[in-house]
């Protein structure tokens, strides 16, 4: 099974190739902007470079976000036109919350896991899931007083690129683990959608939004 994953929701425009559940191509190039003109490139980079086409392909997977507004749109736009595209090929949405929380290992969970993802503005985008990777609240952009709340009298273990930040400050929060990310872990989402696609739990890819676009009206 060939498996195309890709996530241009955060700094980066990260692309993997596997087949039969191992890596076969790797990209992650960082970047705050530009990501939707590397993404195609790096796709076909990870083809050429194997000798494959791309109607080759038995499923793409794609994160949904939360990110960047563009990020996102980009990342969807690519893959609902690849999969048009392809009517053979899966197609199958993974938000970063889901590829964070499959990254973390059995001795990194604890009582309450929480993924803490930056927004690059006063609050972060949250969900919090059980010892078993379950989750245990909808996704929600919230403060940092209310995320502490969600969290104070467990045991908790904490992963996200917004970890950083939203420990800058004494959190009094009893830790298990603390995991500091740069990016969404490409294999993890690459994982979440090949398992999909063994158990037959395709998601078709929807936009997770948390908030509203940042716009300004010229005056």
């Amino acid at each position: 099974m060939i498996n195309l994953a890709f996530d241009t929701t955060a700094q980066s425009c990260s692309v993997i190739l596997m087949k039969n559940g191992v890596v076969i191509a790797l990209s992650v190039q960082k970047m705050d902007f530009g990501q939707a003109e590397a993404l195609m490139p790096a796709i076909q980079k990870a083809l050429t470079d194997n000798g494959l086409k791309i109607n080759e392909l038995d499923l793409i997977t794609v994160c949904t976000g939360p990110g960047s507004f563009t990020g996102v749109r980009s990342s969807l736009s690519a893959a609902r036109t690849l999969g048009l595209a392809l009517p053979n090929t899966e197609l199958t949405g993974v938000s970063a919350f889901e590829a964070y929380i499959e990254d973390m290992m059995p001795d990194e969970l604890a009582e309450v896991n929480a993924v803490i993802i930056e927004t690059k503005r006063s609050d972060f985008y949250f969900q919090a899931f059980d010892m078993h990777k379950k989750s245990l609240c909808e996704p929600q952009a919230l403060v940092y007083e209310d995320i502490i709340n969600k969290l104070r009298n467990k045991k908790v273990s904490l992963i996200g690129d917004g970890v950083e930040r939203f420990l800058n400050k004494p959190s009094g929060l009893s830790l298990h683990v603390i995991r500091m990310e740069d990016l969404p872990p490409i294999k993890a989402l690459a994982r979440c959608g090949e398992n999909r696609y063994l158990k037959k739990n395709l998601d078709y890819p929807k936009p997770l939004y948390l908030r509203a676009p940042d716009v300004c009206i010229k005056g």
